[in-house]
């Protein structure tokens, strides 16, 4: 029967309606992450000129790790964070927890930006730096898992993966931004200007930027899936004891697949800025252009990725990714020390590998878990292996690198987690276009439920 210029209109709509709702979903969602991974990426790069401001001038080495270590210890406070925001997400809604965690980020990078440094409080200085950095931190602890749930039970079932692959965008649309700031700064202004008030720019610039965030996530209304949830009364009262009594594979599972995502994104994102100046003898400008390259390639694959694996499925693009890093990794090291070239050829090479990686870990875990204990689920897995393994990564390698003298160390370490990844991907099914609700979601369990609370 042919199909009528009634039927053409209604699907037309329906599809428009679907594109609006994605991009709105989108925006609330990955605005967030490019705000908290703006500031970390400032950080980062400008390590060495924070050490400078915060901690005696007395050994460059020490004050790098110094830095290092506050970088280090705001993650270790994540998983805190993670264990307060995931659960009150999945019983107040994703929405609040959107807004409640980027206002804390914002108002603590504001802060930082507006710090004194050793030179003029002393000892204070590097006190408030780590309370700031913990504040971050915990606020942090709620992003992803908020942020995920929310673009997972938003988007269309057919393009889920390409829909939550954009929070990852928003990562690395942060990460470009931060990079490209530190390139202006770090071309246009001398030593001294960096360390007088050059550094603080980033940090400012953060404020503003959190307040649009704070009011789209304001606006927009929770998700399908969790109002299915409140309309059922099937809120769950206890989430992180239901997702340990009744989901600890599926916790173990994601975990996998996370830190299999968590050390090559810092150790190519972040890390290897460090490691091209201090060991390969290259510009920090230099390191600078390639972080930024390795990021506006991410910027067109990951959701490529994600749309890819939307078509043939989370399993093959996953484990294709962490197959290639387990092979790629040393190999891509040893080619780094052939020059600028060889580094500019493994640094591409590697990044196009955590693209892939990036534009299929993050939706395979949101689909592992059930709406009840969804935001549970993700914020507890993705901030233990942040706090075990992400944070760790500079500190990790600045110290074996000194102890071993050896610059090949951050291939292995790549391959240990590849490693990992391949076995938690080859333990799960293929979720791809499954759906969100299960029966546990919409039926009675009087002993892990309560009412939902008003909105």
């Amino acid at each position: 029967m042919p199909t009528t210029h009634t039927d053409v209109t209604t699907a037309e709509v329906e599809v428009a309606t679907d594109v609006v709702a994605l991009r709105r979903s989108v925006a609330a969602g990955a605005v967030g992450v490019f705000v908290h991974w703006f500031d970390w990426a400032a950080y980062a790069y400008l390590a060495g000129t924070v050490a400078t401001v915060f901690f005696p001038d007395e050994n460059s080495t020490t004050g790098l790790l110094a830095v290092f270590g506050v970088f280090a210890v705001s993650f270790g406070i994540r998983p805190i964070g993670a264990l307060v925001f995931g659960p009150l997400g999945d019983r107040i809604g994703r929405k609040r927890t959107l807004s409640l965690v980027i206002f804390m980020m914002s108002g603590a990078t504001l802060t930082i930006g507006l710090l004194p440094g050793y030179a003029a409080i002393g000892v204070a200085a590097p006190v408030l730096l780590v309370i700031l950095r913990l504040i971050q931190g915990f606020a942090a602890g709620g992003e992803f898992g908020s942020a995920a749930s929310f673009l997972a039970e938003s988007a269309p079932r057919r393009r889920r993966g390409f829909g939550v692959s954009w929070l990852e965008v928003g990562s690395l649309l942060g990460f470009l931004a931060g990079s490209f700031v530190y390139l202006l700064l770090s071309t246009g202004l001398d030593e001294d200007q960096l360390t007088a008030w050059g550094w603080r720019v980033p940090f400012l610039i953060s404020a503003p930027l959190g307040v649009i965030g704070f009011i789209i996530r304001n606006k927009i209304e929770d998700t399908p899936e969790y109002r299915t949830l409140e309309a059922n009364d099937t809120v769950p009262c206890t989430p992180v004891r239901e997702l340990l009594r009744r989901h600890k594979r599926h916790l173990f599972q994601a975990a996998g697949l996370m830190a299999a995502m968590h050390v090559p994104f810092y150790l190519v994102l972040t890390y290897l800025v460090t490691y091209e100046t201090d060991h390969l003898g290259h510009s920090a400008g230099s390191a600078a252009l390639l972080s930024t390259a390795i990021s506006l390639l991410g910027l067109v694959l990951v959701p490529v990725f994600g749309l890819l694996s939307d078509r043939v499925g989370r399993k093959p693009v996953f484990v294709g990714a962490t197959a290639g890093l387990l092979v790629l990794s040393t190999p891509a090291f040893l080619l780094m020390r052939t020059g600028l070239a060889g580094t500019w050829i493994a640094g591409l090479l590697l990044g196009v590998i955590l693209a892939a990686i990036l534009g299929t870990y993050a939706v395979w875990s949101a689909e592992i878990f059930p709406t009840r204990i969804r935001q549970s689920g993700l914020s507890i897995a993705y901030n233990l292996t942040a706090a075990l393994f992400a944070g760790t990564v500079p500190y990790l390698m600045t110290v074996l690198i000194s102890a071993t003298g050896s610059t090949l160390l951050p291939g292995p370490y790549l391959m240990v987690f590849a490693v990992g990844g391949l076995i938690a991907a080859l333990s799960l099914k293929e979720t791809a276009g499954s759906a969100l609700l299960r029966p546990e979601d919409v039926s009675d369990a009087p002993a892990e439920v309560h009412q939902a609370p008003p909105a």
